[in-house]
């Protein structure tokens, strides 16, 4: 915390019946009880965690964060134990503390996780291993987890067998980039064509990596975006269709149909 001081200058004045060293004593303690009512100033605010990045001719946000520097985790419910549902919603909620937040993988009609959820250390939701249609059980998924200042994105199986204890989680799927190799069953460049978000990691776990793309994009350009312009050796993919964005540094609050959870950024 920054503080200000509040500094007085006063000019002892030798007066009829006082001697020069009260008056300087005086204005000393004057000087010592104001100062001492300092004025806390609010902590600067960061560097916007978003900005514009093109990779192969197409658009994305990305969104940066320093886990040493500031805190990342999930949402889900609020405090009246309903769904947030949008990104303002939980903008509000929050207040001037959120510095970004997007959707945080895949969830049911009824707004719940599909797979594993963790927030503040609580499991709220199971890891899914069910086979089925979609992206969510495109093998290998993954889990995004956070814990303390370290962050990461493992393959669903490999979290199971050395599961870190996370204080937040969320399961999704498919992985985009496994070991620094693009999803096995990722093609080039596929035919469906989406706006797509997801995370990444680099820096040993300290920097988490979000993105967002502007238009439609295939699997094989998302993956490639994480793996070669953003430097993650693994990335998830969260979500296409209903991918959105607050970004309050940029003027941007997406709106998208209900979400279910949402991962952000907030103030340590």
């Amino acid at each position: 915390m920054r503080v200000i001081m509040v500094q007085v200058v006063v000019r002892a004045r030798v007066q009829a019946g006082r001697s020069p060293v009260t008056a300087l004593l005086r204005a000393a303690c004057l000087g010592l009880a104001l100062a001492g009512t300092a004025v806390a100033a609010p902590a600067a605010p960061g560097p916007a965690p978003c900005r514009a990045v093109q990779a192969e001719g197409e658009a994305y946000t990305v969104c940066t964060v320093d886990l040493r520097r500031e805190r990342v985790r999930v949402f889900w419910l609020g405090a009246d134990g309903l769904p947030y549902s949008s990104l303002s919603t939980l903008a509000e909620k929050q207040g001037t503390g959120l510095r970004f937040a997007m959707n945080a993988g895949m969830y049911d009609k009824g707004q719940a996780p599909v797979g594993l959820y963790i927030e503040d250390g609580r499991e709220l939701k199971g890891v899914s291993t069910a086979n089925g249609p979609g992206n969510f059980h495109l093998k290998p998924n993954g889990i995004f987890w956070v814990k303390g200042e370290r962050a990461g994105v493992m393959e669903t199986g490999r979290y199971l067998r050395s599961p870190p204890k996370p204080d937040f989680a969320t399961q999704s799927g498919p992985m985009l980039v496994v070991d620094g190799h693009i999803h096995p069953k990722i093609s080039a460049d596929g035919p469906s064509q989406k706006i797509r978000n997801g995370v990444g990691v680099r820096d040993d776990g300290r920097t988490a990596v979000f993105a967002i793309s502007e238009r439609p994009v295939s699997f094989g350009a998302f993956a490639r975006l994480f793996k070669d312009t953003l430097g993650c050796r693994n990335a998830l993919f969260l979500d296409g269709s209903v991918s959105s964005l607050y970004a309050p540094s940029m003027n941007r609050s997406d709106i998208s149909r209900p979400l279910g959870p949402m991962v952000g950024a907030v103030a340590r």
